[in-house]
């Protein structure tokens, strides 16, 4: 099944948010919160992970978690039509964790880990690098507010 054939109703978007809220939560609490039974729950769920549309299920660390960890954004632009050159060389890329296409100023946007300033600078500089990078834009991310 492709995510081409499944569509998404309200239920499943309230499903969705739940596991992006708790990926752990029963799927019996789950059910409870929608008023729908444990086995549509269930069902849904395998459908929505048939379809392509759920990918996996992560731990995410607060902040604090790891202190001395380096992290950023990076706007990108792109010269001319290297985009999906500069697409495939930012995949590759070990420090990029996430990676956006957005409209507006830049073509890019990229959160960067790096575990100390040197390994950070490391990596800077090889996305610079990259052939059809025309500009770049880092900026270091001091504190979360909010996950």
């Amino acid at each position: 099944m492709t995510d081409d054939l499944y569509r998404i109703d309200d239920t499943d978007r309230e499903l969705i948010a739940l596991l992006r809220d708790n990926a752990r939560l029963p799927l019996s609490a789950i059910a409870k919160r929608l008023r729908v039974s444990r086995g549509t729950v269930q069902n849904r769920l395998a459908k929505l992970e048939d379809s392509g549309l759920i990918v996996g299920y992560t731990v995410r660390l607060k902040p604090t978690a790891e202190p001395h960890r380096i992290r950023a954004w990076m706007g990108i632009a792109v010269a001319g039509n290297t985009t999906d050159g500069v697409l495939r060389a930012l995949r590759g890329e070990p420090c990029v964790q996430t990676l956006h296409s957005t409209n507006g100023r830049w073509d890019f946007v990229a959160e960067i880990r790096a575990d100390s300033l040197e390994a950070f600078d490391r990596a800077l500089g090889r996305i610079r690098a990259i052939d059809g990078i025309a500009a770049s834009e880092t900026s270091i991310l001091l504190s979360t507010h909010k996950l």
